[in-house]
């Protein structure tokens, strides 16, 4: 047994020796970076899952908020055609008030011209039977004439 069968039979217990500290030291530190991987991997899940759920809470309020948009807009619609069907009733209601001021004038002014006929014509009667009477006519036929036509005057007045 020479001395390099010696050198090599401790180069061999120091490389098993070695191995053994070397290997137990990379399989720690292969474990911890699994370890850490597995972590990452797990955070990367729960992070994935999070975002999913976000996304369906996003997409389940967009929903509810287009639900209820459809929802106001309907209410709008329905509020814009009450308000028109209540100004066309509004509309209808004034032109006929209108309509009666209209005709109550109309009237006014008819019974207006009526009277002033009337009394035109009671002033022309008695201008006319002033001119006859004083043309000629005897005091005694004035007196009976005027007398005759007093009588009559609320008969042709009314």
């Amino acid at each position: 047994m020479t001395a390099e069968f010696w050198v090599f039979v401790s180069f061999v217990i120091f490389v098993v020796l070695a191995f053994r500290k070397v290997s137990s030291l990379i399989a720690t530190t292969l474990d911890g970076r699994a370890a850490r991987i597995r972590q990452e991997l797990d955070e990367a899940q729960r992070l994935r899952e999070d975002a999913q759920a976000t996304l369906a809470s996003y997409q389940r309020r967009q929903r509810d908020a287009a639900k209820e948009t459809e929802t106001l807009l309907a209410g709008a619609r329905e509020d814009a055609e009450r308000l028109r069907q209540q100004a066309g009733r509004d509309l209808e209601a004034a032109l006929k008030r209108r309509e009666a001021q209209a005709l109550d004038r109309i009237a006014q002014a008819e019974a207006a011209a009526v009277a002033e006929v009337r009394n035109l014509t009671v002033d022309v009667a008695i201008a006319a039977s002033r001119r006859i009477l004083e043309a000629g006519i005897p005091a005694r036929q004035a007196g009976q004439l005027i007398e005759q036509s007093i009588a009559q005057l609320p008969k042709h007045l009314h």
